[in-house]
């Protein structure tokens, strides 16, 4: 890192109801499948992002975009695999024995320090993905900037996007509406 060259960024984002949680009580979350326009601004946020710290579910989830074939895919849906497939991952788990992904490692523990020392070295973004392993960040204090994409449901209870025991104060950066009623909000954690 050269002199004055600002850290990267440790950005969380997620797709989640209007009430607040990315699955439902059941562990569902079909409502949540971007369309199109949704992919392309999930992409839109990718761009930036170098690795992506993710916790075991989160990993269980997107390992598919490894191999998945995308010949016949929307042109969002092809970047999005490019740019997963381009990136780093760290895997927090203790139970994984192995990755099946490329350019990924495995961590047992949520290291703070180890992460601010990520973002002192790294020349791109970084993502934190799962909400268990976000909310371990944003009780960190480690998150520069949460973005929330909000289905227009209420499921009425499940897995939260973000901790109910964290208090940040938050700088709106953007605000979004998309044609099937999801609104995104992006926001920068004010230190």
């Amino acid at each position: 890192m050269t002199q004055g060259q600002p850290l990267a960024k440790l950005i969380y984002s997620a797709i989640a109801s209007l009430d607040g949680f990315v699955a439902d009580r059941e562990g569902s979350f079909a409502w949540s499948a971007p369309d199109e326009e949704i992919h392309g601004a999930v992409n839109d946020l990718m761009r930036s992002v170098g690795t992506h710290l993710l916790g075991r579910r989160m990993y269980d989830v997107l390992v598919a975009w490894e191999t998945i074939d995308t010949a016949a895919a929307s042109s969002a849906v092809r970047e999005f695999a490019e740019l997963w497939r381009a990136s780093d991952k760290i895997v927090y788990s203790t139970t994984l024995e192995e990755a099946a992904t490329a350019r990924t490692r495995i961590e047992r523990r949520f290291d703070p320090g180890e992460v601010e020392r990520l973002k002192a070295t790294a020349s791109r973004d970084l993502s934190i993905g799962g909400p268990s392993l976000a909310a371990q960040a944003i009780r960190a204090n480690l998150v520069d900037d949460i973005h929330l994409f909000l289905n227009p449901i209420i499921v009425g209870g499940g897995t939260r996007a973000l901790p109910d025991d964290a208090e940040l104060k938050l700088e709106l950066l953007d605000e979004r509406r998309f044609r099937g009623g999801v609104v995104s909000v992006s926001y920068r954690v004010d230190r």
